[in-house]
């Protein structure tokens, strides 16, 4: 580094550069150091890019296979009905007021539901064995209680939501369900689970539970 005098008893340094010269004392294996910090480097840039490319593929998926249904039924012409006795417009639904051939749509339909809902309900049961064989291994018998007590909600909030939606599901297909049930389950599918989550979190957080008991106290 230069440094250029100002006055008598002063100076300034303006570094122009710097050389980083590793651990002092190892020059001599500096190359084998940086193997292991080059490996963890391109460990840490791949593990971002396949997550990223994770996230993308599953949202093309289902792009892909909810637009397919639209355009099934657009083919669809003649109905016995236009008046769908549902509470909100759903893909069966509609294609059991068709009088043509419907077999395509039927088919599409549990193929595009054992896609979505089936491989999901994969990966979430895989994930949930791989997070409790990490918790039981901990030495800490709070940290697993705490563990276990944050994934108890995940899970039931994951039950409430694909118990209903596997009902609604095959009802539809399998199923002999009065009407007026299919309606009531299929209206608890669409709004109980987002109504529940804040619920089933917000109970786990002492200042909530502390604030709802004074509201309601």
């Amino acid at each position: 580094m230069d440094s250029v005098l100002v006055g008598t008893n002063s100076s300034t340094e303006q570094p122009i550069s710097f050389y980083l010269t590793g651990i002092p004392g190892y020059e001599n294996v500096h190359h084998l150091i940086s193997i292991p910090f080059c490996v963890l480097y391109l460990i840490a840039i791949v593990g971002n890019c396949t997550i990223l490319h994770i996230i993308l593929v599953v949202a093309i998926r289902a792009a892909v296979l909810v637009v397919l249904l639209p355009v099934l039924i657009k083919k669809l012409h003649v109905f016995h009905s236009t008046v769908i006795a549902h509470s909100y417009c759903e893909h069966m639904a509609v294609v059991k007021l068709s009088a043509e051939d419907v077999r395509i749509n039927k088919t599409c339909g549990l193929f595009v539901g054992f896609t979505i809902l089936g491989f999901d309900m994969i990966f979430i049961v895989v994930s949930y064995v791989l997070i409790f064989q990490a918790v039981f291994r901990l030495q800490q018998k709070a940290a697993r209680l705490k563990a276990i007590n944050t994934c108890t909600a995940h899970i039931f909030v994951f039950l409430e939501f694909y118990i209903l939606a596997f009902f609604s599901f095959f009802s539809h297909r399998f199923g002999h369900v009065a009407p007026s049930t299919h309606i009531l389950l299929s209206t608890i599918y669409l709004l109980v689970p987002p109504a529940l989550n804040p619920i089933v979190y917000g109970v786990k957080n002492m200042v909530i539970r502390k604030r709802v008991a004074q509201i309601f106290l």
